[in-house]
């Protein structure tokens, strides 16, 4: 076969999705499969965001001696140990030094 005889072929190809009885058009619900997609990987991101956060935060409430003591002294009010005024006061002297 000649290289003319090549390239006339393909040209004459129509190419994918052509059939004997016209063009196969793609089904109408074809975008469902890119936005799936999308959202799948922003929900990893999402996720990845949250789980890196809530590490940091912890991390920074373990280093900061006065973050730890803020949050002790809510889960003992949280607890019903002590009550709202016992809360407040200590509350005050932690802020005051």
């Amino acid at each position: 076969m000649t290289m003319m005889a090549t390239l006339t072929a393909l040209a004459a190809h129509p190419g994918p999705g052509w059939h004997d009885n016209g063009w196969n058009d793609a089904p109408a619900w074809w975008p469902v499969f890119p936005i799936t997609f999308g959202l799948f990987w922003a929900a990893v991101l999402a996720a990845a965001f949250y789980l890196i956060r809530r590490r940091m935060a912890a991390t920074a409430v373990q280093a900061d001696p006065l973050a730890r003591a803020h949050a002790t002294l809510a889960e003992r009010f949280a607890r019903g140990e002590i009550d709202e005024d016992e809360y407040f006061s200590r509350l005050s002297a932690l802020r005051n030094g």
